[in-house]
């Protein structure tokens, strides 16, 4: 469990900087650190494999080697010096696990094909589109004693394990990992990616093991919002009203454990950027605002602080452009961080007063997000100042005028 969801920010060291190393990295956690963050996570550091590579450097999701850091990063001195500083900062850092899958000439397949999915004889994989990786297969009781005794080497110098697709890897391989990693580093944070619910459902379709969120939590402390991202998505296509996204929110309050923790995003490396979706104005304002004060943990893709609208390929060399940025959204965003991490929601209330309207209530603030830019008011008993904007808020009779920027009012 995790006392006060943190603030994590994801970096893909390949495309963060011009020279995409480690070093180059070092020079920009002072500035995530001021931001608000309290985790880096980086993308996977290790190296890509060759065989089937998709664009000219591959996915990086594509690993070679769990073992070793990709030389193109840097070495592993350079990835020490890395977490050094983050730590003299205050900052921990969080790695990517790999676990579903290898790229198709990773050192494992060679020294242990027969820990792979085959069909006919071959190695492959359950996702046809993956086509640059083969799959590990969990049912080899020596592939869990590998897997286990690398997390423990990370584990020495790093704070938590990102973990990818966790739930096509088996929950008890998770239960087992964690425990033995505490005898090495008991102050781990482990996060899942978890997956789209239609995801689950197609796999289990097809006769392979996909386990659901609620179950994740009983090895991971923070799980993705894929779920809620599914009816976000319909609602975004038009195809559902905002309020079916509103009411699954508060079905999470009694879908997951008490004191459950959702990673809370608008964007990160597989999905369009904020900007790009919402636009760059007040909706993104609202959205942004919205998204972070619910219950759990902020994630921060990086650039998304700037409201950047085009994000990095995970094929090739393409650098976040930062002078493309938007310095009045950052004040924004620095603003909206510095207020949520006041905020305590241990038990959080979703409501819609009217359509395109959310509040949130938690134990201490009380929010309001005008997602469709409406106008005029709404029954609401509001009164304090709002911590974004730093003027008065006061319902009349009971109502309280919309605002098109959000409102957040420490109580």
């Amino acid at each position: 469990m995790v006392s006060r969801p943190p603030v994590i920010y994801e970096v893909f060291p390949r495309n963060h900087t011009e020279e995409g190393t480690f070093r180059a990295l070092m020079d920009d956690l002072p500035r995530i650190k001021a931001l608000g963050a309290d985790y880096v996570w980086l993308m996977p550091i290790h190296p890509i494999g060759e065989e089937g590579r998709k664009g000219t450097l591959g996915s990086p999701y594509a690993i070679r080697d769990y073992r070793s850091v990709n030389p193109e990063l840097g070495t592993m001195d350079d990835f020490v010096a890395l977490v050094e500083r983050a730590h003299s900062l205050g900052l921990k850092v969080m790695i990517d696990v790999v676990y579903n899958h290898t790229s198709r000439d990773s050192l494992l397949l060679r020294e242990h094909p027969e820990w792979f999915l085959t069909e006919d004889g071959k190695p492959s994989r359950k996702v046809p589109d993956w086509s640059d990786v083969y799959d590990l297969d969990y049912t080899n009781e020596e592939l869990w004693d590998y897997q286990i005794e690398t997390l423990k080497f990370w584990a020495r110098y790093v704070d938590g394990f990102r973990c990818d697709v966790a739930p096509l890897v088996p929950l008890e391989f998770w239960k087992r990992a964690r425990a033995e990693v505490a005898r090495v580093n008991p102050n781990v944070i482990w996060l899942a990616e978890t997956v789209h619910p239609s995801f689950v459902r197609w796999l289990r379709g097809r006769g392979f093991r996909a386990h659901s969120d609620p179950e994740m939590h009983e090895a991971f402390d923070v799980t993705y919002d894929y779920d809620g991202r599914e009816v976000l998505e319909a609602y975004l296509r038009g195809e559902r009203p905002l309020r079916s996204y509103i009411d699954y929110l508060n079905l999470q309050e009694a879908l997951y454990p008490a004191h459950y923790v959702k990673l809370r995003f608008l964007e990160n490396h597989d999905t369009l950027r904020a900007a790009r979706l919402f636009g760059d104005g007040e909706r993104l304002r609202n959205w942004t605002a919205f998204t972070f004060m619910l219950k759990g943990a902020p994630l921060i893709y990086a650039g998304q602080e700037y409201a950047i609208k085009s994000a990095p390929s995970l094929f090739k060399r393409e650098p976040v452009p930062w002078e493309e940025g938007d310095r009045e959204f950052l004040e924004f965003f620095k603003r909206l961080l510095d207020t949520v991490k006041s905020v305590r929601c241990e038990n959080q209330r979703v409501h819609m007063p009217v359509e395109g309207v959310a509040v949130v209530e938690c134990g201490n603030a009380v929010g309001v997000f005008n997602l469709e830019g409406k106008i005029g008011s709404v029954e609401l008993d509001v009164r304090g100042r709002d911590a974004l904007s730093g003027r008065r808020v006061e319902s009349r009779n009971g109502r309280m005028e919309l605002d098109f920027e959000p409102v957040i009012v420490l109580r």
